[in-house]
């Protein structure tokens, strides 16, 4: 079966109803929490994606029960100090940056060395940055090169509490810093630039000892030792990242609209939304409802025929990181020149997407100046393609494919995209939902 996949024709007007897979970071999370909790938790909804299923083997290899019964997902937990392994175990965490740094928090005080591998793209990426805070609390870490996978880890029983300042805007090591928080005697103290906080408030929901103060650029967390707590029992919502690309998709195609069912819509995750509304896209959120800490909603869109370009706000920034490349997308076919800055932590996913935002835009035609920070797209409104374009070797980066599809589907142009099977970390039912929208 061929990994490339050709599209030749721009996508016609539609209007459907649809729901995308579950949130991945918060399927990832439900699988930890339910990991350390005392009895057994089910999820609904969750992502059945590579990403997920790498957590699921991990929490498995420590000893973790977990069951399928049709589209329900049951864990069950053996309490806070449950984990139960032999000795020299390896944890794989495939594609997931999530996982890989977030595990770690979890393992802190084991009395064995575990190892920490992942794939060739997740071995790329920076380690360093989580395990320098966490080598505070009392654990001793060795990785590749001082800041690569793989990672061995030798725990502590004995873990102290921190203070812990965490200036990149990353969740995943704040919340990484969190679980070892959990673990350790005392009160850790975290000052964290704005970032996605699902951790805390699943944290809030289980009654965990958790406080936050929340600032302007800063939240202030103060974590105590845990002992125990309930099973967390979730109906996953829809996954704004995933959302984003038939947004876009539909805001950029001819006489469409589109409601997408039941999507996170938190405030630190829904940055996408608050761009591409102040560029003119048409977006309008229905029945919004709170659940378990989080706000859901329906995300309705339709055809955008005036956009703007826009000089984006850099505090909005860590609530679109992963969809920036979508977004650019618009910038593209946007009036005037739009400026995106200090996007340094782009470069520090699964590929170095700023890099591949100039190379996918320049293929188009659409003129972009770069730093190793931020980009100026020069947008033309009249843009359409008439040529071959090809996207290979991007290390297999899932949002570098469906970026590029929808940039084919909207703009135009013989596009042959390779690697079909990274969509399977994120999204793996992307292209049947694009077949959906084609009927």
């Amino acid at each position: 079966m061929s990994k490339k996949i050709t599209v030749k024709k721009k996508i016609e007007n539609f209007n459907k109803i649809i729901s995308v897979p579950g949130d991945k970071s918060l399927s990832i999370r439900w699988v930890l929490f339910s990991s350390l909790a005392n009895g057994v938790s089910t999820a609904k909804n969750l992502l059945f994606s590579e990403d997920v299923f790498a957590a699921i083997n991990t929490i498995k290899k420590l000893g973790i029960k977990v069951t399928f019964n049709k589209k329900v997902c049951k864990i069950y937990g053996k309490g806070f100090n449950g984990y139960r392994y032999k000795k020299n175990i390896i944890l794989d965490a495939k594609n997931s940056g999530t996982l890989g740094r977030l595990i770690l928090g979890l393992i802190v005080n084991s009395p064995h060395s575990i190892k920490l591998v992942g794939d060739k793209s997740l071995s790329k990426r920076d380690f360093k940055r989580i395990a320098d805070p966490l080598t505070k609390f009392g654990v001793k870490i060795k990785l590749k090169k001082k800041r690569f996978l793989p990672i061995t880890i030798f725990g502590s029983p004995n873990l102290k509490s921190i203070n812990y300042i965490e200036n990149l805007g990353s969740a995943q090591c704040k919340s990484s810093v969190i679980f070892a928080a959990m673990r350790s005697n005392g009160k850790t103290l975290i000052k964290a630039k704005k970032s996605r906080n699902h951790t805390e408030l699943l944290s809030k929901y289980l009654k965990l000892p958790i406080q936050i103060k929340r600032k302007k650029y800063y939240d202030y967390i103060k974590v105590s030792k845990v002992s125990k707590f309930k099973p967390l029992n979730y109906d996953i919502p829809s996954d704004i990242s995933s959302s984003a690309f038939f947004i876009v998709l539909t805001a950029l195609s001819k006489n469409s609209k589109l409601t997408i069912k039941n999507v996170n819509i938190n405030p630190s995750r829904s940055g996408i939304i608050t761009i591409l509304k102040s560029m003119g896209v048409n977006i309008i959120l229905k029945n919004k409802k709170k659940y378990k800490g989080e706000i859901n909603a329906d995300i309705k869109v339709k055809t955008s025929n005036s956009l703007k370009a826009i000089n984006c706000p850099t505090e909005l920034n860590s609530n679109a990181i992963d969809e920036f490349l979508v977004i650019f997308l618009v910038a593209a076919k946007a009036k005037g020149v739009s400026y995106f800055k200090n996007l340094e932590e782009l470069n520090q996913k699964e590929s170095p997407r700023l890099i591949w935002a100039e190379k996918i835009l320049n293929k188009m035609g659409v003129k972009t100046v770069t730093t190793k920070n931020s980009i100026k797209i020069f947008g033309n409104p009249n843009l359409v393609i008439n040529k071959k374009i090809i996207i290979s070797n991007f290390l297999k980066d899932h949002r570098i494919f469906m970026t590029s599809v929808i940039a084919a589907l909207c703009f135009g142009g013989e596009w042959t995209i390779s690697d079909k099977d990274s969509i399977n970390t994120s999204f793996p039912n992307f292209l049947k939902v694009i077949s959906e929208l084609k009927k």
